[in-house]
């Protein structure tokens, strides 16, 4: 009873007891011009229509003295002369330990058809971003469960990722084993725009039953409007965050950063923005920026976060692609050549990097990866001319030692989806590995 009281005047006391008003002037696509009410940019509102059914949207900008907003569902049922009342409170979302195991919407309503949850306070989406003195070194690294990772790209904790990789290549996959396997505490998992059909496969076979027990999930599907996609990873991001400030390792996974991009240049352009680079707008990446520099290393707890990005026709040179592996501590990069090869996970070692596993990792073992992926370089180098038969073995010992090694070192970094390996039992394989090499 005192625990439900306790939520029940928490939300009294952020109920404001009058409203500014406005009224609907135009209508056109997503967004609804009004003459007021008083509000600002973020601001949520409720649009009334005159069957009176209610309209959640946010404020997203002004034109000259009209106010733009954008319903969170649909517009249909708008009309002309409809009130437009200002809530006076910016997006929010419960947070508590109740949280974990759970499956939830971008406003953070459950979803898995159990009853709702005891939240413990509420947390702005869009936080504060912490100082940057107020972060720590990352001098400790975090066990995935992924060999490859582990061993030639190790990620420390508070370290911001990304995952990068063309459709269909197997991105989803990799994190649904990522989140199985890691040493974190708890799992945060934002699903931006997402298939349908793909949310219940990622929740039953990527995640499964052992993955969600500690994991709380935010779901936003494709057919949602772009400010609900854009919330399910803010509201993910805010429950990672409160569970840092619990003095907990978290991890952080949204899926993905391109469909947030994407979300968000359909609300820049909705709000009269000029499309710059490949039509994105300019508070795309700076809402991308202010999205990563959440996570990190603090003086209690951590978010370790990985973000997959798509990139279009497998294209690393692509303008949002480059922008994210800017504002990154490290790029996995997936490969579609080695997918087809039936080499899972594909990633491309030569072509990622982790720049924090300098920190993060001893001398033996940065030796033993340099060994491996020097290797690998020398083998990729001359790939075309062993493959066709034109060289001649003897020629060059270090080709003649990549070869030998070739099967050996693909043993080590093809690894099965349901398969978990300890960070120390990776070392110790690596180091097997370098030692007969």
């Amino acid at each position: 009873m005192n625990e439900f009281l306790g939520s029940y005047f928490q939300r009294l006391m952020r109920t404001q007891p009058w409203r500014w008003q406005g009224q609907v002037l135009e209508s056109v696509g997503q967004t609804v011009e009004s003459a007021g009410p008083v509000s600002a940019v973020g601001e949520c509102c409720e649009i009334l229509d005159q069957c009176g059914g209610r309209h959640p949207a946010e404020v997203i900008g002004f034109r000259g003295p009209r106010v733009i907003t954008m319903p969170v569902g649909s517009a249909e049922g708008i009309r002309y002369g409809d009130v437009v009342s200002a809530c006076g409170r910016m997006p929010e979302v419960e947070v508590g330990t109740g949280l974990i195991g759970r499956v939830l919407d971008a406003h953070g309503h459950p979803l898995d058809g159990s009853p709702g949850y005891a939240a413990d306070s509420t947390r702005l989406l869009e936080a504060k971003i912490r100082a940057p003195l107020d972060r720590v070194p990352i001098r400790t690294a975090l066990g995935s469960g992924i060999r490859a990772l582990d061993a030639l790209l190790t990620i420390g904790r508070g370290q911001r990722v990304g995952i990068f990789g063309g459709s269909g290549v197997g991105k989803s996959t990799l994190i649904g084993m990522i989140t199985r396997n890691t040493e974190a505490d708890v799992t945060v998992v934002g699903l931006v725009g997402e298939r349908g059909r793909e949310v219940s496969e990622f929740l039953d076979h990527a995640l499964g039953p052992e993955g969600r027990a500690r994991s709380v999930v935010f779901v936003s599907t494709s057919d949602q409007s772009p400010l609900l996609r854009i919330r399910a990873a803010l509201a993910a991001t805010a429950v990672a965050e409160y569970f840092a400030a619990q003095e907990k390792h978290v991890l952080l996974v949204l899926d993905s950063l391109t469909r947030f991009a994407m979300a968000a240049r359909e609300i820049g352009l909705a709000a009269g923005e000029p499309p710059t680079a490949k039509g994105y707008t300019p508070s795309v990446f700076s809402r991308l920026a202010r999205l990563v520099e959440r996570a990190g290393q603090f003086r209690a707890g951590s978010i370790t976060a990985l973000y997959t990005v798509l990139m279009e026709g497998d294209d690393q040179q692509d303008p949002l692609v480059d922008a994210v592996r800017s504002l990154l501590d490290g790029h996995v990069i997936l490969s579609r050549a080695l997918a087809a090869e039936g080499w899972y996970p594909p990633i491309a070692i030569l072509d990622s990097i982790s720049r924090l596993m300098p920190s993060v990792s001893d001398t033996e073992h940065r030796e033993h990866a340099a060994l491996i992926r020097r290797l690998l370089a020398v083998y990729a180098h001359s790939e075309d001319l062993v493959r066709i038969g034109a060289y001649k073995p003897g020629s060059d010992h270090e080709l003649d030692r990549a070869i030998q090694a070739r099967d050996s070192i693909r043993r080590f970094l093809v690894q099965d989806a349901g398969e978990r390996v300890t960070f120390p039992k990776t070392l110790s394989a690596l180091s097997a590995l370098a030692t007969i090499v």
